[in-house]
């Protein structure tokens, strides 16, 4: 049962810069300057939003990083409680690249991508439970379905790739996601301004999840480093 305490910080609004990091370090020292534990209840979110002066959306976000790192949880019509100690410390920054050019933000990104991707992959294919695999189905179906009406589907790719992230049963794939999110966003937004980037790897998300769903790692690997060699591809050239 959480506990109602007297001694909690104060909120401040922030200046409108980098809302969402400002937001993950204010929230962040607020749990420590309020001293809360482990199963303390967290502000509600319309408090949060007053009380720093930004929107839904932004408190949104964060509260997923803190989920994403394992130190908060939502529970369903009771709030958002605290699981591990935290603070402005101890909150992990995210990585980022010295760049400006997209080609090579992407092409070093990619790189990460494939020792993350193909070892979640491999996991995902050892650990799955059926119910992973009734989600991971349901974000593929979601993805085609979007794809064959607009001819792309980045957002519904995302979640594709993050449910096998979650079906490895270790939130580490989640909290380094979390930690390149910028990077690896840029992959299902239109990179170059080419809705068609990465088209041609769309048939093998349906044979990964196959590869997953037989529980054969090797194959999940292989069809995980099918996916990203043809985004090498493109990548390269069409940033030419």
């Amino acid at each position: 049962m959480s506990r109602q305490r007297d001694d909690r910080a104060v909120l401040s609004p922030l200046p409108p810069v980098d809302r969402v990091q400002q937001v993950t370090a204010a929230l962040a020292d607020y749990i420590k300057g309020s001293n809360l534990v482990p199963g303390d209840r967290l502000p509600a979110e319309r408090e949060l939003m007053m009380a720093l002066a930004v929107g839904r959306s932004t408190i949104r976000e964060v509260i997923r990083h803190f989920q994403a790192l394992g130190v908060v949880e939502a529970r369903k019509g009771s709030g958002t409680y605290l699981l591990k100690p935290i603070s402005g410390t101890t909150i992990h920054m995210p990585l980022s690249l010295d760049t400006t050019h997209l080609r090579d933000v992407l092409l070093k990104t990619l790189e990460v991508r494939r020792g993350i991707e193909a070892e979640a992959g491999m996991v995902a294919a050892r650990k799955r439970t059926a119910e992973d695999l009734k989600d991971i189905e349901l974000k593929l179906n979601e993805m085609e379905r979007v794809h064959l009406s607009k001819g792309t589907s980045g957002p519904e790719d995302l979640q594709f790739h993050l449910a096998i992230y979650d079906a490895t049963h270790n939130p580490l794939f989640r909290q380094l996601l979390e930690q390149m999110r910028d990077a690896f966003e840029r992959f299902w937004d239109k990179p170059f301004d080419r809705p068609d980037f990465a088209r041609r790897s769309f048939p093998f998300h349906r044979t990964l999840f196959n590869a997953i769903a037989d529980q054969d790692p090797e194959a999940a690997r292989a069809e995980t480093l099918k996916i990203l060699d043809i985004v090498e591809q493109d990548i390269k050239e069409m940033s030419q």
